[in-house]
């Protein structure tokens, strides 16, 4: 049977924005019922009736509400397969430091009991790990404020059918503030010459071009580029033959401020001449400067 309408399964970690995601999605059009076991996906479904037609929507809230045991999710999204319905799954995450702050910041208990609230969250994290591994989507909502976490959900979820051409984050970072947390494909490039290491250049960032120049005149800095986006070029349209919204491609090197911007800029002009919609992030240095 063809795929023939859309449920989306909300989970991920407590505090990382399930409520908001809720909403957004009731506001574009999906009926969304919160704190469902998973066990009774497939009732509501056959209420709905969503496999009658391409246009009904259900958005659906599976988390730590329910308790830990996340098997029966499984078999739900199995049965749905089986009927022909497209279900994706969106994870939100946020680093532990972030879902700290906002359970003091609300003053609400965490619905997984321990002694304290970060065994809490370890305790949940832990139990959703598989179940993260397995998503279609994963938002880490750590630095986004509730209109940027909006934004990427409507861009996401407006419209009935799914996405022609997912959407692409290019995201620069530096290795020793630790990897992103959400990422799909990760090339290193530590291995060209750093413009730490030069005095006038030390202060600027891969955003100015007197670094880009100095990054990319590099010999290998060239050859990477062509075999990054060679490879890009292939990965793409299978990617996105599977059903894939979003992809997120991480460009590291020691501090997120030099080689690392500087390719990222140049991954981002490539694909935004290809045609695919990217954005560009810096998560190191200040502001993150998007574009």
């Amino acid at each position: 049977m063809a795929r023939s309408s859309r449920v989306v399964v909300i989970t991920g970690m407590s505090g990382a924005g399930r409520s908001v995601t809720a909403k957004v999605l009731q506001d574009v059009g999906y009926f969304v019922v919160d704190n469902l076991p998973p066990q009774l996906i497939p009732a509501v479904v056959n209420q709905r009736h969503l496999t009658d037609g391409p246009n009904d929507r259900l958005g659906v809230v599976v988390d730590a509400r329910s308790g830990l045991d996340f098997d029966e999710l499984d078999e739900a999204l199995l049965w749905l397969a089986g009927q022909g319905i497209w279900a994706t799954v969106l994870f939100l995450d946020a680093s532990d430091e972030a879902l700290v702050r906002r359970f003091e910041e609300v003053r609400r208990p965490h619905p997984v009991e321990a002694d304290t609230l970060e065994q809490s969250i370890e305790m949940e994290r832990k139990a959703l790990e598989e179940l993260r591994g397995q998503s279609d989507i994963i938002i880490d909502s750590s630095r986004l404020s509730v209109h940027e976490l909006r934004e990427r959900l409507e861009d996401a979820f407006s419209g009935t059918e799914p996405r022609r051409r997912m959407q692409i984050d290019v995201t620069s970072f530096g290795f020793k503030y630790g990897n992103p947390r959400v990422v799909d494909v990760m090339f290193d490039v530590r291995f060209l010459p750093n413009p730490h290491w030069i005095a006038e250049l030390r202060p600027q960032t891969g955003l100015d071009e007197p670094v880009r120049d100095y990054v990319m005149e590099q010999p290998e800095a060239g050859e990477f580029l062509s075999r990054i986006t060679e490879l890009l070029a292939f990965l793409i349209p299978r990617y996105e033959a599977e059903g894939k919204s979003y992809l997120t491609i991480a460009v590291g090197c020691t501090g997120g401020k030099h080689r690392s911007v500087a390719m990222t800029e140049e991954i981002g002009r490539f694909l935004k001449g290809e045609g695919v919609d990217v954005r560009t992030h810096h998560r190191d240095l200040p502001g993150g400067d998007a574009s």
